[in-house]
């Protein structure tokens, strides 16, 4: 390099290494709070209550019977075997002292957690072959952490497990701790993986993907701490608003957090390393490389970034809590992995030079190495005849598209929502052949003194009821009235948190209603009904609004209306058509009971925001080349110079997401699976295949109304 070419590259480097040294700091402030994250997670029931549902009504309603600001949560034990005058009077005696347990190794006891006003309560199955325990938890004391930061919840239900077990085999029982607490306990408890093997996996098969891809000892370093760089600075950020009560965090947000910016920084690195490596060849100064690089991806990325965390903004109109608190969660992450991709990612390269790519160093050769290898052949094969491409593709497309009728995702049980058979599922299914279904967790109706007995009597003629009776009074054994309202205690036959139980509340609720019109039906079958009631209006809502806003983001990138709508429905019938898969897969070879309804919502915003990535990608390219060659030559070499890197782009996506499926968490699993591959589907076939072949059928129309549409065909 010549003393010229030296002394002109000594600024750009000092301003290279300030960045560094700037993100260096940023991260010594973020990361820290990062690591503070699951202390401020919410994992309790508000984050499942619908805004203004009548449930949550009745939940707050209900909350005043104990004289605070609080809710009934139960957890349930099954003790099996059978059951005597002796054994129930031994585990009743028992269970009075399960107050005093301490948790966790602190000084904090069960006692502390449980619902005011309420008490531990035994009774036997009329079959003689079971007792049943309720251990009636304050529903927001249980959301709090313990003092070491530790999740309550999954402790208390551990503590009790640990507790009952020599008591139950002194008197032959087989105990399992159940109900809401048990099963949300072992739910929460599989949330506290997310933070910590989830995230080591997926950087360990980022790193294997990367090492493969660059094929290099050190480069894959470089992307890898971009992307880690990112998320301490996300996790940060939220961490702070959380801790500041502006935004909820609950488990799942905070593992989706971490796969999302290191997926989506992981791509954007690829996206810009492969377009300045491409440069290298054609400058022999690298600054001058990675100006021209720059010039060519930064909009791009903008694009894609903005398409996401606006998609992910959308998710605020969500009438649920966690959904809506997911939104500016994944937002700020992809912000994050936008802006440390585009500044501190250029600065690191420029820092370490042209080396970094060691053993493979570009040279300032000219040559335009990109033009042959596979990709060239595929491009040029679409190019010979892409009628028959497009109308392969699309017809197999339409026919996985035409499988997603069968989805099931109309709602899916807490029992069902695990994987394997923790204790509490399997204690929840023995539980239902013992006592009725509801047992312990009865739906709850609010409803005035003087409306009591016609609301029973209209009750009692509800599908799945088989009790209803007034909550009493723990001290003086009547019936509890607060403010001229009573409590009624409605027993169901089916388990509380089934989509079968939810079925039955519409009816319960027009009962009540007509009996009483200022009546309030909650509960957990209640909650649940609201919950899948406002899932499937966010779906019929939010996606829509999400397409809206795609559909102008392309319009505004490519400056063409037919080119937005033309990628919008290849993505859109990827999108389908990977449903249509789940669908196979779900119900022949997983053998899944069923989806969350909140499936097509989150599996829409991950494929369809993420999935348009790669053909934005593709065609800011193909619109760059198309005013120097040609659209139809553009689209040749569009596809010939990204192939390799949104191929790999789409591989670390793809298996980022599919990490979440090692969670023993069926709602993850199935997101997992989708967004994998749905993924390798766009990238795979719609953005190498489909696109190509419908942009070389239509010509520069499809620049439409751009003036690039009128431009002569080169090719």
């Amino acid at each position: 390099m010549s003393t010229q070419s030296i002394q002109k590259s000594r600024k750009p480097f000092a301003i290279a290494l300030i960045v560094v040294i700037v993100w260096f700091a940023i991260t010594g402030v973020f990361g820290p709070l990062f690591g503070k994250l699951s202390s401020v997670q919410e994992n309790n029931n508000s984050s499942f209550l619908p805004k203004g549902a009548e449930a949550t009504k009745a939940s707050d309603e209900i909350a005043k019977f104990s004289g605070k600001d609080s809710f009934n949560f139960p957890t349930l034990i099954l003790f099996e075997g059978k059951s005597t005058p002796e054994t129930f009077a031994a585990i009743n005696s028992h269970l009075a002292t399960v107050g005093g347990l301490t948790l966790e190794g602190t000084s904090a006891t069960i006692s502390d957690f449980l619902a005011p006003g309420e008490k531990i309560t035994v009774f036997p199955s009329q079959d003689g072959k079971a007792i049943l325990a309720n251990i009636p938890l304050d529903g927001n004391s249980i959301a709090k952490v313990l003092p070491n930061d530790k999740p309550v919840l999954p402790a208390v239900v551990a503590a009790l497990r640990e507790d009952i077990k020599p008591i139950a085999q002194a008197n032959g029982l087989t105990p399992y701790v159940t109900g809401p607490g048990g099963l949300l306990g072992d739910l929460f408890g599989a949330f506290g993986t997310l933070d910590s093997s989830l995230l080591l996996t997926t950087l360990g098969v980022v790193a294997l993907i990367l090492i493969l891809v660059y094929r290099s000892p050190v480069l894959w370093i470089i992307p890898l701490m971009s992307a880690m760089f990112a998320l301490t600075t996300a996790g940060g950020i939220v961490y702070l608003l959380a801790k500041n009560n502006i935004i909820d965090v609950d488990g799942q947000s905070q593992g989706i957090l971490s796969v999302l910016v290191i997926g989506a920084a992981t791509d954007y690195a690829l996206l810009l390393i492969a377009r300045y490596r491409e440069e290298l060849h054609l400058h022999e100064n690298r600054f001058d490389a990675m100006k021209s690089a720059y010039k060519g991806v930064w909009e791009p990325i903008l694009a894609s970034g903005s398409t996401v965390s606006i998609s992910l903004l959308i998710l605020l109109f969500s009438q649920l809590t966690n959904t809506a608190g997911l939104g500016p969660i994944g937002a700020i992450g992809i912000v994050s992995a936008m802006l440390t991709i585009l500044t501190l990612l250029p600065a690191l390269l420029l820092v370490f030079g042209r080396w970094i790519f060691w053993p493979r160093r570009p040279l300032f050769d000219g040559d335009d190495h990109v033009m042959s290898g596979p990709w060239s052949k595929v491009a040029n094969s679409i190019g010979r005849n892409p009628r028959r491409a497009w109308v392969v593709t699309g017809s197999v497309l339409l026919l996985l598209a035409f499988a997603s009728t069968t989805l099931k995702a109309d709602g899916i049980g807490t029992v069902d929502t695990f994987t394997g058979k923790p204790e509490s599922v399997v204690g929840q299914k023995l539980l239902v052949t013992h006592f009725p279904g509801g047992e312990g967790d009865p739906t709850q109706i609010v409803v005035s003194t003087d409306k009591i007995e016609a609301v029973s009597a209209a009750v009692k003629t509800a599908p799945g009821v088989t009790d209803v009776s007034p909550l009493l009074d723990p001290v003086t054994s009547s019936m509890k009235v607060v403010g001229g309202k009573a409590i009624l205690n409605v027993t169901l036959d089916k388990a509380p948190d089934s989509v079968e139980a939810g079925n039955d509340i519409p009816k319960i609720r027009e009962l009540a209603h007509q009996a009483d019109a200022t009546s309030l039906v909650g509960g957990t079958s209640a909650v649940y009904f609201d919950v899948r009631t406002a899932n499937n209006r966010d779906n019929k809502t939010i996606i829509p609004i999400i397409l809206i806003v795609i559909t102008l983001i392309l319009g505004l990138l490519l400056r063409s209306i037919l080119s937005a709508i033309v990628l919008l429905g290849t993505v859109l019938l990827s999108y389908f058509a990977t449903l249509g898969v789940c669908a196979l897969v779900f119900n022949h070879i997983f053998g899944f009971a069923g989806g969350d309804n909140s499936f097509p919502l989150f599996a829409f915003i991950f494929l369809v925001a993420l999935g348009i990535d790669y053909n934005i990608f593709l065609m800011t390219r193909v619109r760059e080349e198309s005013g120097k060659i040609g659209t139809r030559a553009g689209i040749i070499k569009g596809v010939t110079v990204t192939g390799a890197v949104i191929t790999s782009a789409g591989i670390v996506l793809a298996a980022t997401f599919a990490v979440l499926g090692l969670l023993p968490l069926v709602p993850l699993a199935e997101l997992g699976f989708a967004v994998a591959f749905g993924v390798l589907l766009d990238t795979i076939i719609v953005r190498s295949i489909l696109v190509p072949a419908l942009v070389h059928e239509i010509g520069p129309k499809i620049w439409w109304p751009s003036k690039l549409q009128h431009e002569e065909i080169k090719n």
